[in-house]
């Protein structure tokens, strides 16, 4: 059977794919092969907020919302410094109002996220990928991949029927299929080895509730590992330990006997299971970070585990998953109209995931070297800080953050998943480090490209991928769309922030009445914080003017308040 696009793997990531490939051009044949029937259970199951503006591109936001998942507002953690709890919320739980569901993506929905039961979420992309008219195949098993060189010829199915496309989709994930065939040789960056040991169960209580279906998952540091508490909905809820493989081999215990006394020893927890049941269904797997050297190929493409695992401390896998498909949706369509060379677009495609996988790796290596709480891991966190080149005292801690810079390509301003905020204010539960804002400290900023070299970067919109030039320095980088765009012709006029910040504002006043346009703006004083941080703007203090006051947006970590 012959297709435009053959994708390998049907989770959150082939679906992605498959549905943005027949969004944006209906007339694609588009197989996707699923080695597995659904409904089926997988981990992964915390998503984050960029996340929803995919769902509400593919046009299945309404139908995951309808599943009655529980909404996510953010975590509740005991790691750092301290055995105290504390939240990081990506909305303020005192500010949600109470809404009746299923609700509509708007307002403060567009800033949650959610924890979803991936028997049912990833079976709702599936069905809906074949409503577009993707050939859905569950219990297809890809036996062998055929190559000449770089290129795949064909795809053999478990039954002998050969497979064959023009473009062809590795979501197949930790299984790389594709990636094993084509021989694509994986990095470890770092020496985080884990494993994940977890069970479901139904009746558990939820640690709080905000408003008609809110809370927040649960994290909690043992002395050697971690545990995570996350309700999938009104009755079930996923619960696993996470622990370095080394240290789970020097127990010499089985996998349930640890799982249940990581259960006895988190007392609050364990209140929560008292009229609770488990499923019974103990499952491990091995939690490695890794990264494949390359991303594609001369008629192929990595998207989600296939092309890089982080540690799930982040929570952030599923979701750069679908970023991921996302963009090699784009670079397919792209490639197909032909206005752009495939090597121009395959490299912004290669970089793009690169990055985005190693800075995630990055910053869960920085949260478990400074994770006071692993009394038993002195050794192991030691290890991981000295390979990482890593000194956990607070000016150090931050420099190394801030290597490679804090801007990225996909317009985020951060590290791992978080905004600059929640990165500063981080490191108060982390270190001892009280990071402000270089903002609150100067008037003048004065833009600096000295040395810097011009580049074509790509902006994934759409279904188009466009060239937009960008600035590289130092390893670093400056888009020039979004809001760098605006802070670069704004710093161009004028120098002084309080004027700076009222022209701010007076785009705000002409645009009031237009949320989208006020999200924007309002992400302005982060952008420009981490236009500072990156060497792009030069920032003085002028006694002779005042400071300016600049909200950023976002409610970062601060001490549980829960009662």
């Amino acid at each position: 059977m012959n297709y435009d696009v053959a994708i390998i793997g049907g989770g959150p990531a082939g679906s992605t794919v498959g549905c943005l490939l027949k969004k944006y051009n209906p007339a694609l044949k588009v197989a996707i092969l699923e080695r597995e029937t659904f409904p089926r259970d997988h981990i992964g199951e915390s998503l984050l907020p960029p996340i929803s503006p995919i769902l509400i591109e593919m046009g299945c936001w309404d139908k995951v919302e309808a599943a009655n998942f529980p909404i996510k507002i953010g975590a509740t953690l005991r790691w750092g410094k301290t055995p105290e709890l504390w939240n990081f919320e990506f909305f303020p739980a005192d500010e949600f109002k109470d809404e009746p569901r299923p609700a509509k993506f708007e307002g403060q929905r567009r800033l949650t996220a959610f924890q979803v039961d991936r028997a049912i979420y990833d079976e709702i992309l599936l069905n809906h990928c074949a409503e577009l008219g993707c050939d859905v195949r569950q219990g297809t098993k890809v036996a062998k991949v055929n190559r000449e060189g770089d290129r795949v010829t064909g795809l053999e199915l478990e039954d002998g029927e050969v497979v064959t496309a023009r473009h062809y989709v590795d979501a197949s994930g930790n299984s790389g299929i594709l990636r094993r065939a084509m021989n694509v040789a994986c990095d470890y960056p770092s020496t985080l080895r884990n494993i994940a040991i977890w069970d479901y169960w139904q009746n558990a209580d939820w640690a709080v509730r905000i408003g008609v279906g809110a809370t927040r998952i649960q994290v909690r540091s043992l002395g050697y590992g971690w545990l995570w508490f996350i309700p999938l909905g009104p009755t079930r809820t996923s619960i696993g330990l996470v622990i370095p493989a080394e240290y789970f081999k020097s127990l010499g215990k089985k996998p349930q006997e640890v799982y249940r006394q990581a259960l006895q020893e988190e007392e609050a927890l364990s209140a929560l299971l008292a009229n609770a049941t488990s499923e019974d269904r103990l499952e491990t797997t091995r939690d490695w970070s890794f990264l494949a050297e390359r991303q594609s190929g001369e008629n192929w493409f990595l998207v989600g585990e296939s092309g890089g695992f982080a540690d799930p401390i982040l929570s952030a896998g599923v979701t750069m998953a679908q970023i991921g498909a996302q963009q090699c949706a784009y670079t397919i369509l792209e490639i197909d109209r032909g206005e752009l060379k495939r090597e121009w677009l395959c490299e912004q495609f290669d970089r793009r995931q690169i990055r985005r996988i190693k800075t995630h790796i990055r910053f869960g290596d920085y949260w478990y070297t400074a994770n006071s709480q692993f009394s038993d891991l002195k050794d192991f966190t030691a290890e991981l800080a000295r390979a990482n080149g890593l000194e956990l005292s607070p000016d150090k801690a931050w420099q190394w953050l801030a290597q490679g810079g804090f801007i990225d390509e996909d317009l985020t301003v951060g590290a791992g998943g978080f905004n600059l905020l929640s990165i500063r204010s981080s490191t108060e539960f982390l270190t001892e480090l009280d990071a402000g804002s270089p903002l609150e400290e100067n008037n003048i900023l004065r833009l600096d490209l000295q040395g810097a070299t011009w580049q074509d970067g790509a902006v994934y919109h759409e279904g188009r991928v466009i060239k937009a030039g960008s600035y590289t320095r130092d390893g670093k980088v400056l888009p020039l769309w979004g809001h760098f765009d605006v802070l670069v012709k704004l710093l161009q006029r004028e120098s002084r922030l309080p004027s700076i910040v009222q022209m701010m504002q007076l785009m705000a006043q002409q645009r009031a009445h237009d949320p989208v346009a006020m999200t924007f703006l309002g992400m302005l004083p982060e952008a420009m914080e981490g236009m500072v941080r990156d060497g792009w703007i030069r920032a003085s203090y002028d006694p002779k003017l005042p400071r300016a006051t600049l909200v950023q947006h976002g409610t970062g970590f601060h001490r549980n308040r829960d009662t």
